[in-house]
Order: structure tokens, then C-alpha cells, then sequence
């Protein structure tokens, strides 16, 4: 594990011990460019001694400088952080040797992107944590209410099967009540319970005279 240091200098200079066999460092370079952010990249000439390297870090027209040094590690490269977006950059890489240091680098130019910049730039593919949270919440939310809506269906279901078997077994009664109407309003007088049958009484003729003939209309 390396060890970190940094510093933020006033001074435009920055005072190392030189090593006169130690080359600086090569293809320096930037990648991960983002608004507030982004990572220098540099190689290290062949059977270099290296065991660490030294980084400083300057806005343009600014005298202010931010100076980074780690020891004991093999990286060769290293994040800049705390960025200012749409601002110009100037880094120089030192090789950091048991004897002292190598000379800088040559000097990397680079600018940080505008915040809308880094926002269009993005890919759509690309999904930050917010976004799978999101996401998540979302599809909890769809899932209670699919699963409220399959309980209201399925005690809709039940409420009518019940209602169904209910008015089943009521069926029999009822067939039992028509047929005991039904011979309720037959006799045995009239068994078919609905027929006109008439009656007619003779004729009274022992005094010589004709009677009235009465017809009785029975229900």
C-alpha cells in the first residue's frame, strides 16, 4: 500500500531532490475526462529504479498548485479530483527514485467538460444507482397493485360462486312451495282444480206448471 501525500502550494516551484540518472516519465495523458474529475496516465522508461511518482496539478493563469506524491507503489497512474467544470488544467508527472526525483514531464494541457456537457455526453445504456433505485421502487409499487388487484378479483369470484351454490339449494324449495300451491287449489269436488262444471236442477212439473230452470255454475 502506497503512501499519499498532498499538498497545496502557493509557489509556482517545487522543491525536489534531482536524480541525474532518472529519466521522467512518458505518454502522459488524461482518461475518465468528466466535469469534477478525471485521471492522469504516464509510462515509466525501461530499468527505471521507480518506487513512486509526484503530480502537480495547476489551473491555468492560477499561480495556486496542488501537489501529489505517493511512494512505495508500482502505479502508473492517478485520479484528480475536485475539479472545477469548463476550467483549463496544466499537470506535470515526476518518477520518484531512493535518490530523489526525475525532472517533470512534459507539461499536459487538458479542460474539464460543462456540467451540461457531461450530462449529454452520457450513455443511455449507462444507469447510475438513483436511477436502478428508482427503477426498483417503481416496479414494488406496480407489483402491490397487481397483487391488490388479483385479490379483488379472486374475492369477486368467491362472492359469486357463494351467491350461485345459494341460489342452487334454493331451487328445490321452491319447487316444493309451487307444488303445494297447486294442490292447495284443487278439491275433491274438482280434483283438476280449474274446470267450470254446471249443474242443472229439472224441471218441477207436479202442479201442471213449468218451473224455472236454474243453471249453477260451479268453480
Amino acid at each position: 500500500m502506497g503512501t499519499v501525500t498532498v499538498l497545496f502550494l502557493s509557489s509556482l516551484s517545487v522543491s525536489l531532490v534531482a536524480a541525474d540518472s532518472l529519466a521522467p516519465p512518458v505518454n502522459v495523458s488524461i482518461r475518465d475526462l468528466k466535469a469534477n474529475s478525471a485521471a492522469v496516465t504516464w509510462d515509466i522508461p525501461d530499468a527505471e529504479p521507480v518506487i513512486g511518482f509526484a503530480i502537480t496539478q495547476q489551473k491555468k493563469d492560477v499561480r495556486m498548485l496542488r501537489f501529489i506524491q505517493e511512494v512505495n507503489t508500482t502505479t502508473r497512474s492517478c485520479a484528480l479530483w475536485d475539479l472545477e467544470a469548463d476550467t483549463d488544467y496544466i499537470v506535470h508527472v515526476q518518477s520518484i527514485s531512493v535518490h530523489g526525483t526525475s525532472p517533470p514531464s512534459e507539461p499536459l494541457r487538458f479542460r474539464t467538460p460543462k456540467e451540461a456537457d457531461r450530462q449529454a455526453s452520457k450513455s443511455k445504456d449507462e444507469v447510475t444507482m438513483e436511477e436502478v433505485g428508482q427503477t426498483t421502487q417503481l416496479r414494488a409499487g406496480e407489483l402491490i397493485i397487481i397483487v391488490v388487484v388479483l385479490i379483488m378479483w379472486a374475492g369477486v369470484i368467491a362472492l359469486f360462486c357463494r351467491q350461485y351454490d345459494i341460489i342452487k339449494d334454493n331451487e328445490p324449495n321452491n319447487n316444493k312451495d309451487k307444488a303445494k300451491n297447486s294442490s292447495e287449489c284443487s278439491t275433491p269436488e274438482h280434483p283438476t282444480g280449474g274446470l267450470l262444471r254446471s249443474k242443472q236442477f229439472p224441471k218441477n212439473t207436479t202442479d201442471g206448471k213449468l218451473s224455472p230452470s236454474v243453471t249453477i255454475i260451479e268453480v
